[in-house]
C-alpha cells in the first residue's frame, strides 16, 4: 500500500459549487427579506410609533429629510428639516444624537445670551462618551462666532423663536418623561422611529430597521406622498406586480400634482426658485433658467442648461454656470428690476446652486443687482453668508456636496476677463 499522503484530507477538499449554491441562497434570502414589500409594511409600523411620540408630548411633526417624510403621513406632515446623518449608527442617527443638540446650543446662545441655563450642548444620557461629550462643549463658542458671521437677521430669528430650545428623545426603548411643553422653552423631541434590529434581517420576521434609507436604491421610483396616499393597492399588490404599479402611479400622481408657485428669495426682490412642477408659472416671470432642459436657441428670455440628474447634474452644472453668469449679466445689466425663476426637478438643488451662484455674483449686501460686483473676489465665508439667503429664504433647499462643490469652483476661479 501507498503512502497515506496520496490521500487527500478534509481541509484539502473544496466544494466549490456548494460553496456558491450557499452563497447564492443567503444573498436570495436576504433579499427576499429586503424586499419592497417589507420595507412598506416596516415603514407603517415605524409611522405608527411617530404618531404615538407625537400624541404623547402634543408636538406637530416635523420629517428630517431625506428619509424622514416616509414616516409621516402627509395629513400631520407640518414642515422638514435637513440634519445629515454622516456616522452608521444602530440605535440612533448621530444628526440626532450630535447634531441638532449642537445646533441647539449654538441658537440658544446666539438668540438668548442671556439664558444661561439653556446654553450647555444638552446630549442624550448614557450615549456618548465624556471625552467626546468634552470636545463638542469646547467647539461650541466657535460655532456661534460662525453662525453670527453669516450676517443673518439675528433679531427677526430671536423673534420667531420666541423662547430657548429644550432638546429631549424618543426611541423605542426610551423617552423623556418628565419633559413637557413650557412657557419657559421650545420643547424640540428627537424621534428615531425605528426599532433596532440585532441580528440580521432574515431574523426579524420581514421588519427592516431603517426601511425608508436610500430609497433611490429600491423603491422603483415610488415617494412618500405617492405611498401614503396608495397605501391599501400597494399592501395588497404581490412583489413582482410591484415596480409596475407603482410606475403607474407615480405617473398619475404626476400628472395630478398641482402647480405649485416660486419662492422668493430674501432679501432680493427679483429672484424666485422653483420645482419643475411650476413649469406652468414660469410665464409670469421675465426671464427664467431651466436647470434641465435643453438649450434653446434664440431665446432671450430662458435658458436651457440641459443638466442631468444627480451628481452628474452637480457636474454639467460646473460647465454651464459661465453661460448663467453671461445670461443674468446681460439680461439684469439691462434692466434689474426684470424677475428671474430658476427651477430644477426638485427645486432644492441644482436651482439652489444656479442661484447661489447668482447671488454671489451680481447682488450685494442689501439684496441689490450690481453688475460690477462680479469681478469682486469670492471666498467662502462669503458664500455660505449668500447660501444663507437661499436656506433662510426657502427652508427646504437642500443642494448636494457635490453641487455646493461646483459652485464654489466655479466662483473661487480667477475671473477670465
Amino acid at each position: 500500500m501507498g503512502s497515506s499522503a496520496a490521500f487527500p484530507t478534509l481541509e484539502s477538499l473544496h466544494f466549490p459549487s456548494a460553496q456558491q449554491s450557499i452563497s447564492q441562497t443567503l444573498s436570495s434570502l436576504r433579499r427576499s427579506a429586503l424586499s419592497v414589500s417589507n420595507r412598506l409594511q416596516s415603514i407603517e409600523t415605524d409611522a405608527t410609533f411617530v404618531e404615538e411620540v407625537a400624541d404623547h408630548y402634543g408636538l406637530p411633526l416635523v420629517a428630517n429629510e431625506r428619509c424622514g417624510s416616509w414616516y409621516i403621513s402627509p395629513t400631520t406632515k407640518t414642515g422638514s428639516a435637513y440634519f445629515k446623518s454622516t456616522d452608521g449608527h444602530s440605535v440612533m442617527p448621530d444628526a440626532l444624537s450630535k447634531t441638532i443638540p449642537i445646533w441647539s446650543a449654538v441658537l440658544n446662545r446666539a438668540l438668548f445670551p442671556s439664558e444661561t441655563a439653556y446654553h450647555p450642548v444638552s446630549l442624550p444620557p448614557n450615549y456618548l462618551g465624556k471625552s467626546e461629550e468634552a470636545q463638542i462643549e469646547s467647539r461650541i463658542e466657535g460655532f456661534v462666532h460662525s453662525l453670527k458671521s453669516l450676517k443673518l437677521d439675528l433679531d427677526n430669528l430671536r423673534q420667531q423663536l420666541g423662547k430657548p430650545i429644550k432638546v429631549a428623545w424618543a426611541n423605542r426603548t426610551y423617552f423623556h418623561p418628565e419633559v413637557e411643553k413650557s412657557d419657559e422653552y421650545c420643547l424640540l423631541v428627537l424621534c428615531s422611529a425605528s426599532r433596532r434590529v440585532h441580528g440580521a434581517e432574515m431574523s426579524e420576521g420581514g421588519y427592516i430597521q431603517g426601511a425608508g434609507d436610500d430609497s433611490e436604491g429600491w423603491a422603483y421610483g415610488l415617494t412618500p406622498p405617492v405611498f401614503w396616499a396608495n397605501r391599501g393597492i400597494l399592501k395588497n399588490t404581490p412583489e413582482e406586480e410591484l415596480p409596475e404599479l407603482i410606475k403607474r402611479l407615480v405617473g398619475e400622481h404626476r400628472l395630478l400634482d398641482v402647480a405649485q408657485d416660486a419662492t422668493r428669495i430674501a432679501p432680493t426682490g427679483n429672484l424666485f426658485i422653483a420645482s419643475t412642477r411650476s413649469v406652468d408659472a414660469a410665464s409670469k416671470y421675465d426671464i427664467v433658467i431651466d436647470c434641465n432642459g435643453p438649450a434653446v436657441e434664440g431665446d432671450v428670455k430662458r435658458l436651457g442648461l440641459g443638466c442631468d440628474s444627480g451628481k452628474m447634474g452637480s457636474r454639467d452644472l460646473r460647465k454651464s454656470l459661465d453661460k448663467v453668469r453671461d445670461f443674468v449679466g446681460a439680461r439684469l445689466g439691462e434692466d434689474s428690476s426684470l424677475s428671474l425663476l430658476v427651477f430644477c426637478e426638485s427645486g432644492k438643488d441644482l436651482s439652489a446652486g444656479t442661484l447661489l451662484a447668482i447671488v454671489c455674483l451680481f447682488y450685494n449686501d442689501e439684496g441689490g443687482f450690481d453688475v460690477s460686483l462680479s469681478k469682486r473676489s469670492i471666498s467662502k465665508q462669503f458664500i455660505r453668508q449668500r447660501l444663507a439667503w437661499l436656506v433662510s429664504s426657502k427652508h427646504d433647499v437642500n443642494p448636494s456636496r457635490a453641487t455646493l462643490q461646483s459652485v464654489n469652483s466655479f466662483l473661487m476661479q480667477p475671473p477670465d476677463y
